[in-house]
């Protein structure tokens, strides 16, 4: 265990194994959560559980022994939305090209980590844009979420409107938000599994969903998921933003996650930080082979917290946390007879987290406030974390323009505003 430099961080073995086990069931949902979401895309369900699981593994793994940091990894929450409801089903993309974006804006994301081009799109965008975008993303996925439990509901007069919430299966989905909401209150660790598990068992009791024959299975396939990306069909100009979208989302995600588990358990200082840079590191790489293995990003979870917070401090947490992963490999019965109300409430309330982001947006600066808007409630009613983007960008730069302060704008904001307009009136 010297490897890991436990004496050092003022922890030990017992220590690291009660972490990992923490993160392990904060995280756990992650397995029936983005399999449910991109089986959508009409993709296999068990090779999903498996793909989500081997990349979890893989990722955290990589982590683990190159940054030495307690930081679980695993295929973000956000990318993988705008994958099947963005891409495949917004944009009518079969789920072989959109995986082809994937791998693009994956290898862009590798050569970004390895320049000092990083650097720059990290510090030339105000970080309140940055906010606003995260916000976005979680009205964005909050949305999809209230959709796919019927508790909205296409309207052809208002375009949405409320669903029938005397339906067996909505009501379902509204105890199991209330559930998850009531256990992240408490601080109940794993709160999502629980909440998930309990309105599993109480469906199957109720006859409102089906009983599995068997909860145990050898591991699925990965074959048809494999190596299945179409990039030739990526390689066009009006891909650009798309490409964009994920590459900046994903840098956002990774260092906005980094930074607020650094701040808690005092493991980076600042972004000069080794540890802090071996984790991008580490992120890139993972976030490279997602593609390949038939997922989206791979990217840092906040659900480490709770590792960080039961006295997590080395990799070696990290390590048990993998370990852990390879249980689900053997319960593909288990996930498949989980109702999707009981996995949607999950997607809500990170969601909300995410759109907490807006607390500490500054509103005084004209420009800030109008993009803000633009951005957050943009990604849902356009259907589309790229428009939402490029619209407040545009926002962004008019007002500056209009403010007589466009000597004040960032290269990176006047960039994404050309793009912009690129995308809207002219690909």
């Amino acid at each position: 265990m010297n490897f890991f430099k436990l004496k050092e961080h003022g922890t030990n073995v017992k220590t690291e194994v009660i972490a990992g086990v923490s993160t392990f069931f904060a995280m756990l949902y992650i397995v029936p959560v983005n399999a449910a979401i991109m089986s959508e895309a009409g993709m296999p369900y068990g090779a999903l559980v498996t793909a989500t699981v081997v990349m979890t593994i893989i990722a955290t793994l990589i982590n683990a022994f190159w940054s030495n940091t307690p930081v679980a990894m695993s295929v973000g929450m956000g990318l993988n939305a705008f994958f099947t409801f963005g891409l495949v089903k917004g944009m009518g993309m079969p789920w072989q090209t959109a995986l082809g974006v994937e791998v693009v804006s994956s290898i862009l994301y590798v050569l970004v980590t390895l320049t000092p081009l990083r650097r720059w799109l990290i510090e030339t965008m105000p970080l309140d844009f940055k906010r606003a975008v995260s916000a976005g993303i979680g009205a964005f996925i909050s949305f999809i979420g209230l959709e796919q439990l019927h508790i909205i509901v296409k309207n052809d007069a208002t375009l949405v409107t409320l669903g029938n919430l005397q339906e067996a299966s909505v009501l379902m989905g509204i105890f199991a938000l209330i559930l998850s909401l009531f256990l992240l209150l408490k601080k109940v660790h794993g709160a999502f599994i629980i909440s998930i598990a309990i309105t599993t068992v109480l469906a199957w009791t109720f006859g409102i969903s089906e009983f599995p024959k068997s909860f145990i299975s050898a591991p699925a396939s990965l074959s048809p998921l494999l190596f299945k990306m179409d990039i030739v069909e990526v390689l066009k100009w009006s891909m650009v933003p798309v490409l964009l979208t994920f590459l900046v989302t994903d840098i956002f995600d990774t260092l906005g996650t980094l930074t607020g588990l650094g701040l808690r358990a005092g493991l980076f200082e600042g972004h000069k930080s080794v540890a802090l840079e071996k984790s991008i590191e580490a992120d890139a790489a993972g976030t490279f082979l997602s593609g390949f293995a038939g997922v989206t990003s791979t990217t840092p979870f906040i659900e480490s917290a709770a590792g960080v917070e039961a006295g997590g401090r080395t990799g070696l947490t990290a390590v048990v946390t993998a370990l852990l992963f390879f249980l689900p490999l053997f319960a593909l019965p288990f996930f498949k007879a989980i109702p999707s109300f009981a996995i949607y409430p999950v997607i809500i309330l990170v969601g909300t987290m995410m759109f907490s982001e807006l607390r500490a947006i500054n509103y005084d600066d004209p420009a800030m406030q109008y993009s803000t808007f633009f951005t957050v409630l943009g990604m849902p009613m356009t259907y589309s974390i790229t428009d939402g983007l490029m619209l407040g960008a545009l926002v962004y730069v008019a007002v500056k323009v209009m403010d007589g302060k466009i000597k004040e704008t960032s290269k990176g904001m006047l960039t994404l505003a050309l793009v912009g307009v690129l995308l809207f009136f002219f690909l």
